[in-house]
């Protein structure tokens, strides 16, 4: 006699939840924190791996020490960077990205503008921090940068963390305050010293970067949400990386957030004009008449090969 198929089992509704913030996560347990300042350990429902620092969630009642998450409230914005193999999330709900950079260790000019435009794909302001303006060593570089950003349209803020400590924090609480502001960098910029001017209660590590290896040593090893009731903001910090993939951006996204390229696509001959090979592009044009910096042609026929590789 055939046996009758198995019912799947249906989980009941959860009947009493509440809410709180996650302000930390640890491969699959997290950190949820509510309104009243109390801190939880909490696990995601099933296997499901949506949740990231940031996200207001709605968990039930701890059972054995540890809540569940059962949902996740709808997110304002998402920051995250890809390469082809997987997506990796930073933060939800961040209403400024800062990118911090510094003379040393040396800094990639590719991170800052990748940066750039994933922020502007999330949806989120940006602005650059130029970190250690009293270092004389690579400074010329450093200032060429900031010179440049402004030049395209981009804030910079530039103080020096540790060397003139009130003016840095006065300088940055007045252009983040009321703002969630999501850090990131390459390692060694400062960003640790940074976050200990703006929320003392971090105590974030501090370390000196490697000048035989002309690294930085990262300090930080998983993104945390740190309240900043002071100036009625809050820092999400992120682990320092050496490299920010756009793999999720597509060719139009890129432009959009280039308004240095995109200001010059008016008048290619096709109308399908990627602005890297093609006869009678008017980027191409404008880029031998000087009018495009030729080091953000070069990213961005870069990332513009990653986007959409295969020629038309």
């Amino acid at each position: 006699m055939k046996k009758a198929p198995r019912r799947k089992t249906e989980i009941p509704e959860p009947s009493e939840t509440f809410a709180g913030r996650v302000t930390a996560g640890h491969g699959r347990h997290f950190i949820v924190t509510l309104e009243s300042g109390e801190k939880l350990v909490a696990h995601r429902r099933g296997k499901k791996g949506d949740v990231v620092v940031g996200d207001i969630v709605r968990c039930t009642p701890p059972v054995s020490g540890v809540a569940a998450i059962e949902s996740i409230e709808p997110r304002s914005t998402l920051l995250y960077r890809s390469d082809e193999w997987r997506v990796k999330t930073l933060a939800a709900n961040a209403d400024l990205a800062a990118i911090v950079y510094a003379p040393r260790p040396t800094f990639n000019p590719w991170f800052i503008w990748k940066a750039l435009l994933a922020a502007h794909q999330g949806g989120i302001p940006a602005v650059v921090i130029r970190n250690k303006t009293d270092m004389t060593e690579g400074a010329e570089a450093a200032e060429a940068q900031a010179r440049l950003l402004r030049s395209i349209g981009e804030e910079v803020i530039e103080v020096s963390a540790s060397g003139a400590p009130d003016e840095a924090r006065e300088k940055l609480t007045e252009a983040f305050a009321g703002k969630t502001v999501l850090m990131v960098g390459q390692s060694g910029m400062g960003k640790s010293t940074i976050l200990n001017l703006l929320v003392p209660e971090a105590q974030a590590e501090t370390r000196e970067y490697s000048e035989a290896l002309d690294l930085g040593k990262q300090t930080t090893t998983a993104a945390e949400w740190h309240p900043a009731p002071e100036w009625q903001g809050a820092v999400i910090d992120t682990p320092g990386f050496q490299e920010f993939g756009l793999a999720h951006l597509s060719l139009s996204d890129i432009l959009r957030a280039m308004p240095d390229i995109a200001r010059h696509v008016d008048g290619c001959r096709f109308f399908n004009c990627r602005h890297l090979h093609e006869p009678g592009c008017s980027v191409k044009a404008a880029l031998e008449r000087g009018e495009i910096d030729p080091a953000r042609y070069a990213f961005y026929e870069a990332v513009a090969k990653e986007a959409d590789p295969l020629p038309r």
